[in-house]
């Protein structure tokens, strides 16, 4: 199929040398002009392809839509301690009410109390539920979260990550996103 090919258009998924994604959310893509570098720089291998090629006067070249590295990438073993990976840990909920919406953080020892800002002691938190608890200690409101903080692994973030697909998924990528999941009987 020979079509113009916006920028934006067609992503490649990324896998590691072991065919697992770099990383599940965000989901490692790149762009269709990154893949395609990578691909003449001989630093990845094509696994899939879009019906979607690209020309220059001499060449044609279809669109890779997976690729995996060449060279193997070690995970990093634990993840960063970032705002954005404590609400991915906590799978973006409030974890007292359960909802989702105007999400925060909430330190469970209160810092005015010498509480750390650590993952052993920051959950996700509503505003409205933070603004309840207010610099009070969990004991002291009675108000206790639906699962207590903890430093996750990658793997932890990696499940939960995959939780909250992109809103884009290509045919082609779903046997290299989901391989490792239980099958249903």
């Amino acid at each position: 199929m020979n079509v113009a090919v916006s920028p934006g258009a067609h992503p490649a998924l990324v896998l590691n040398a072991d065919y697992r994604p770099l990383s599940y959310y965000p989901l490692s893509l790149w762009s269709w002009q990154d893949a395609v570098k990578a691909v003449f720089l001989d630093r990845v291998n094509i696994v899939a392809e879009y019906d979607v090629c690209v020309r220059s006067p001499s060449f044609e070249f279809r669109l890779p839509s997976v690729v995996s590295l060449k060279s193997f990438i070690k995970p990093s073993r634990h993840p960063a301690f970032t705002r954005f990976n404590v609400f991915l840990r906590d799978r973006f909920q409030c974890q007292y009410c359960g909802i989702r919406d105007d999400l925060t953080f909430d330190h469970l020892i209160p810092r005015s109390k010498g509480g750390q800002t650590t993952w052993q002691n920051v959950i996700t938190a509503c505003s409205p539920c933070n603004l309840r608890k207010a610099n009070k200690s969990c004991r002291d409101i009675n108000m206790w979260p639906m699962q207590m903080p903890f430093a996750p692994t990658v793997q932890d973030l990696h499940n939960n990550g995959r939780l909250f697909p992109p809103n884009y998924l290509h045919d082609s990528w779903l046997d290299f996103l989901y391989w490792d999941t239980e099958l249903e009987p």
